[in-house]
């Protein structure tokens, strides 16, 4: 008697095979979700500057082939066992928090971003660049229905990354906010310290972006290749917040000296030099440097939900999956205005 074989449902993914790789897209089977796990079919999801941990295999414990990708909105597609709070065809995102495990010390003190377990998606499993993904509930967080899937995205990493840093800054309407760095940070961090009442400096290279900053929102443009930054914010009583979104060392160090008293530079854009400052800067003025980190679900509930009152949105450049690899070098190569997003 003859069998009959069931034909497995395949994807479309765009994977890295080995740290250092190229991307490439392939078939996979489509995955299933287990216990406390959703799969998503996935709409939109955007490129980070982040996603080179993975393409360059900065993390010795990433296991490869794996899928790149934290800027993730989809549908629900299936549930796994035991997941009650969530429906089949709810529009949800991810972003760079990617579960947490809910019981090691932080997570019983509220504190998941700081969880000993933490997952990260694209990283820790494979992300967003493929048609349907498989993550865990604790890294689900609801889209507003007026947010389109695309401006969505890179809501759930710069985003929430630098409306999360400002809100817990310390700054108050009224207060002289400085954002350094015009790209795809700091365009977001713009808008987001106008909305907030902020007086907004905005920090950038040459004079090119001047206007743009205005557009954004900035009150008054800075450029630090024709002027001494620092003394600018001086002049203008200084910042109480520095948001350092340029992930250029140097020119963090050299803005220090901008802050009012108590005032923070709060650093958000990643880079491997040190930045330098004497226990002078700091101990006159009662001066701090703080790092952020992107925030839960719960945080970019919030910062979607702003975004939707405020209108504050990122400016994309779009490219269909199967361009990948292209899409992530326009990404890495500083000219895309301003964020790169898949469209799947």
């Amino acid at each position: 008697m003859a069998t009959t074989k069931t034909a497995i449902a395949t994807m479309k993914v765009a994977q890295i095979s080995r740290p250092g790789g190229e991307f490439e897209i392939v078939e996979r089977e489509i995955p299933k979700p287990e216990a406390g796990q959703v799969r998503i079919k996935i709409q939109a999801c955007g490129i980070c500057h982040s996603d080179s941990v993975t393409k360059d295999g900065v993390f010795p414990w990433i296991q490869y082939p794996r899928i790149p990708g934290h800027e993730v909105v989809g549908t629900i597609d299936e549930l796994g066992s035991g997941v009650s709070e969530w429906i089949q065809g709810q529009r949800v995102g991810i972003g760079w928090h990617g579960g947490h495990d809910g019981v090691c010390l932080y997570c019983r003190r509220g504190d998941f971003r700081n969880c000993k377990n933490v997952k990260m998606p694209g990283i820790s499993y494979d992300g967003g660049y493929q048609q349907y993904m498989v993550a865990p509930v604790t890294a689900l967080a609801t889209i507003p229905e007026s947010l389109d899937s695309v401006e969505a995205a890179p809501l759930l990493c710069a985003g929430i990354t630098t409306y999360n840093s400002l809100r817990h800054a310390g700054a108050l309407p009224g207060d002289l906010v400085a954002v350094q760095g015009i790209g795809g940070l700091g365009h977001l961090g713009i808008q987001y310290a106008h909305k907030f009442g902020y007086r907004v400096a905005a920090i950038g290279r040459g004079p090119g972006n001047a206007s743009l900053a205005e557009r954004l929102g900035a009150h008054v443009y800075i450029d630090s290749n024709a002027t001494n930054a620092a003394q600018e914010l001086q002049k203008m009583g200084g910042a109480q917040v520095i948001l350092a979104t340029a992930p250029n060392s140097k020119a963090m160090s050299a803005l220090i000296d901008g802050l009012a008293p108590n005032g923070k530079l709060m650093v958000v854009g990643a880079s491997l030099d040190p930045i330098e400052v004497t226990p002078v800067q700091l101990i006159f003025g009662v001066h701090a440097v703080q790092g952020w980190a992107a925030g839960t679900p719960a945080d970019a509930e919030d910062t979607l939900r702003f975004s939707e009152l405020t209108g504050v949105r990122a400016m994309i450049e779009t490219y269909p999956l199967e361009k990948a690899g292209e899409a992530y070098e326009r990404m890495m190569s500083g000219d895309a205005n301003f964020r790169v997003v898949l469209t799947i």
